[in-house]
Formats: structure tokens, C-alpha cells, sequence
């Protein structure tokens, strides 16, 4: 997914539909908070901020506006100030009615802000989403742009100059965190990154594999069940009768017979389907909106043999997400993919396409499943995703290209190894992105904090009576830790 006494970074990334209004699976966003905090007296404003398009050159270009949230309901003098920064979504301000920040705010008594991500929701530098206009989206802009808005903001909330900012991220944002820390010393005082990847990676192999362990601390026998359901799914398709019950059982919504010689098509059904494990997986009992199944629930399903074979039991699974998301179909065809993709207009809830276009000229993060042997099959390498970089913005974004991006961003950034201080680092076990986090660390100046039993992000939300001990632990060593540094 920032908020407290010296820069609260957090992600709130709402549900991202495409052009067709089809719910999509980013394997990264944290979604918006379930419930709000406590009665407000006072609700969050609205503000827009002058910002600048291209901090290399300050003055070449007019500004444009960036919205921010604000709220002064738990601020007392003296208190600090949490700033909460979007990430790969629009901003919502439920955020500033909810979530652990909220309650960090209330004991601190914390002015909060929340500031949208440049070219998600309502804060559009250009205009337009064109390829030319997307060379302004870059995480280094958008830790410049919050340079910029805390040292404006300093003047206006700050006038002595003596407040604290803290910043919490949460995903993407996580790692905005701790880079703006990192980056920004001067303005931000310290930050709480939550499931935040400090390591790019093309080929993020490693993010099935924890889907897996974690579907095995349900029980062994899911994933056995996941394997050969994978595995019955690869023989149906060299059938003509088995490719007609593909379609009927997964419901698809172009017959898969036309698809059987295009690779990208089957990659991209296979990645679906595979999606439908990740996603539960990364969200599972995070106490969120979106967190309405969990493991228990798909593996319940996948071990139950009076349901029928293997692959019965995954189109079971996939109906069922299906119903969940509201859709009629799953629709798996690449071509219809890049054309939505391509789709250059501005709209608050849309972001497919910005956060693609990051991965792509920065980050990296394909979830890939590379071999026969593992639980999802070979259906969708790397080259899967570096083809539709290619397809969605320019041919030069081949391989070779996101080597050298990545290789830039992790030497830009440090990658595992942070140049910081005051940032706390989150994570839990069974979220996939902790594999590119930063879990454990011997140096006293970046201490972490690993969740066992929790998903993505679980700590920035609202607490409950059904959280586990240990996260209600760890949201108190947070707690602990904005105490401390604000005492420096």
C-alpha cells in the first residue's frame, strides 16, 4: 500500500477495471479500508495541489493539480503530521476515516493528509495516458513530487518548522516509503513500509512459489490437488471433446478450440486461472473488502473429491471467483487484453495501464511460472509479459531493455540493502511479495517486522476481534516504533 508524525506513506488502491469494465487481478494493490475508525466530527477535505510535471526541469513546464485529502480531526497542537501516499490507484478518502494510521493518528494526535500518485485517479499530469505522457510516470517523480508538496505544505501547516512527518506505505507505496526516506531525510523523518518490494526483478518466479506454501499450510493435499488439476487441464486441451469442456466448465467466453495454436491465448488462460489461487492467497483474512475468500475456502473446494476430478474441482474454484467478481466469463484473449491496454484516455478508475507501463520501464514483478513440475504449469514465462511491454507501448521494451531498467532502478534504490534509518519494514508470510522485501536485517537502523500467518498489508487495516495474536502484536511494535522516532 505513511501516515504518522513525520511522512505516513500508505498505498489505497481501489478496485482497477478495464475498458469493459472487467475487474482485473494487479497482484499488488491493497484496496480500500472495510469500515471507518470512529464517528467523525469533522469530514476530510478535498484539496488540489500545484504541481510540477518534470522536477529535472522545474520551470520548462506549466503545473498541473494533484488532489489531496486532508483531515485535522485527531490534530492537537504539537502533534505531528502523517502523510498517506497513494500508489497505483485512485485515492479514496475512506483512508482517512480508517485503518491502523487512523488509530496511530488518534494517539499521537496526528494532523493526516493523504496525497494521490501522479496519473492515477483524478490527478492527471497530461492529460492523456500516450506513451510520449507516460515518460513522466516514474517512482523518482513521484518521491520528487512529495518533496516538493511536504516543503510547500511545511510552510502552510509548519510555519516553525519543528512538526514531524512520518511516512507509512503499504505495496507499491511501501516501497515509495522507505525510498522517501531514503531519498528525502531532510523533510521526512521516518517511515513504516508495509509489504513493500525493494527488490525489482523481471522474472518474479518467486511469487508462486510462496502462493504455494501457503496453500500448504492449509494442507499438503490442496496442493497436490492444484498440481494435478493443472496437469488435467494440459491433457484436456489436446482434445477436441476435452477443449469443449474447457469452455463449458471454465466458462470462457471465446470457445479455446480457435485458441489452441496461439500461445499468448492459452498463457494468458492459464495466468487466469492461476490468478485465482494468487489472489485469494495475497489478500487471505486481511480484514479488507476484497478479502471475501480465502484459502480455507479454495482448498476446501480443491480437496473435495465428492466434487469430482482434479479439473472439476478447478472449474469449481474458478465459478466461484467468477460469481465473486461479478462476471459472466473469463475472458483469457490476449489481442482483446492489448487493445484495452492500448486505450489512452484519462479515467479516475482506470489504472491498468499506468501501473503496467512502471513495471515495464522500472519494476519489473511478472509473476511467472516457468516449468512443467510446478503447481501452475510452463504456461507463462517471462517472455509472456516482456511481449505485451512490447505490444502495449514500444518495441523497444524487449528483454534486453527491462534488464537494464531494473538493473537501474535496483542500483538507484539499493534494492535489499536500503541506505536508511528510522523506516520500519512489514511484511507477513503468507503474502507472495514479501520474497522481494525485506524481512529480516542485522543492522539496528533498518529494523523489521514478519508477520507469520499474515497477507499483504494486513497491519494497515482496521484491527479486529478475529485478528490474530501475532498481528495485533506487531501493529503495537509499530505503535512502539512511531513512539520512539518521535521522540528523536
Amino acid at each position: 500500500m505513511r501516515c504518522l508524525a513525520f511522512v505516513l506513506l500508505v498505498y489505497l488502491s481501489l478496485n482497477v477495471e478495464d475498458a469493459h469494465g472487467k475487474k482485473l487481478f494487479s497482484k499488488g494493490f491493497i484496496g480500500g479500508p472495510n469500515k471507518v475508525f470512529a464517528h467523525l466530527q469533522q469530514e476530510p477535505q478535498v484539496e488540489w495541489f500545484q504541481q510540477i510535471l518534470d522536477h529535472s526541469n522545474a520551470t520548462k513546464y506549466p503545473k498541473w493539480k494533484q488532489r489531496y485529502y486532508i483531515s485535522t480531526e485527531h490534530y492537537k497542537p504539537g502533534g505531528p503530521i502523517f502523510l498517506m501516499i497513494g500508489g497505483e490507484g485512485k485515492e479514496t478518502p475512506k483512508w482517512m476515516t480508517s485503518g491502523a494510521w487512523i488509530h496511530y493518528a488518534a494517539k499521537f494526535n496526528a494532523l493526516c493528509i493523504s496525497l494521490e500518485h501522479r496519473f492515477y485517479g483524478a490527478s492527471q499530469p497530461t492529460g492523456n495516458l500516450s506513451t510520449d505522457s507516460l515518460q513522466y510516470l516514474t517512482s523518482e517523480q513521484a518521491l520528487a513530487d512529495l518533496a516538493y508538496f511536504i516543503s510547500v505544505m511545511k510552510v502552510k501547516y509548519d510555519e516553525e518548522g519543528s512538526k514531524k512527518w512520518i511516512a507509512f506505505g503499504g505495496s507499491y507505496p511501501g516501497s515509495l516509503a522507505a525510498w522517501a526516506r531514503e531519498k528525502y531525510p531532510e523533510l521526512i523523518h521516518g517511515s513504516i513500509s508495509s509489504s513493500g518490494p525493494l527488490l525489482a526483478e523481471v522474472d518474479f518466479k518467486e511469487y508462486f512459489e510462496v502462493v504455494q506454501q501457503s496453500l500448504a499450510s492449509y494442507s499438503e493435499d490442496c496442493v497436490v490437488a492444484v498440481r494435478r488439476s493443472f496437469s488435467q487441464l494440459e491433457i484436456l486441451l489436446r482434445h477436441m471433446i476435452g477443449q469443449r469442456e474447457i469452455n463449458e466448465k471454465f466458462q470462457l467466453c471465446d470457445p479455446v478450440e480457435k485458441s489452441i495454436d496461439n500461445k499468448l491465448d492459452i498463457a494468458s488462460l492459464f495466468e487466469n486461472i492461476a490468478g485465482n489461487f494468487a489472489g485469494v492467497v495475497q489478500y487471505n483474512k486481511d480484514n479488507s473488502p476484497h478479502s471475501t475468500k480465502t484459502i480455507d475456502d479454495v482448498c476446501d473446494v480443491m480437496v473435495n473429491e465428492t466434487l469430482g476430478t482434479p479439473v472439476q474441482r478447478l472449474a469449481e474454484v474458478n465459478r466461484m471467483m467468477l460469481n465473486e467478481s461479478k462476471e459472466k466469463c473469463l475472458d483469457y484473449k490476449y489481442d482483446k487484453m492489448i487493445e484495452d491496454m492500448k486505450n489512452i484516455t484519462c479515467d479516475e478508475d482506470k489504472a491498468m495501464r499506468q501501473w503496467t507501463y512502471q513495471t515495464c520501464n522500472e519494476f519489473g514483478f511478472y509473476q511467472t511460472s516457468t516449468q512443467t513440475d510446478l503447481l501452475f504449469s510452463d504456461r507463462f514465462p517471462v517472455d509472456f509479459f516482456i511481449r505485451q511491454c512490447m505490444d502495449i507501448f514500444s518495441e523497444k521494451m524487449d528483454s534486453q531493455y527491462l534488464q537494464a531498467v531494473v538493473g537501474k532502478t535496483n542500483t538507484f534504490y539499493g534494492a535489499l540493502n536500503p541506505n536508511t534509518t528510522n523506516v520500519l519494514y512489514v511484511h507477513g508470510s503468507i503474502d507472495p511479495w514479501h520474497a522481494l522485501g525485506l524481512i529480516s536485517s542485522p543492522n539496528p537502523n533498518t529494523p523489521t517486522i514478519f508477520i507469520e500467518g499474515t497477507a499483504h498489508c494486513a497491519n494497515m487495516y482496521e484491527p479486529s476481534k478475529n485478528d490474530i495474536p501475532a498481528l495485533t502484536e506487531a501493529r503495537q511494535k509499530i505503535q512502539d516504533f512511531i513512539e520512539n522516532i518521535l521522540k528523536t
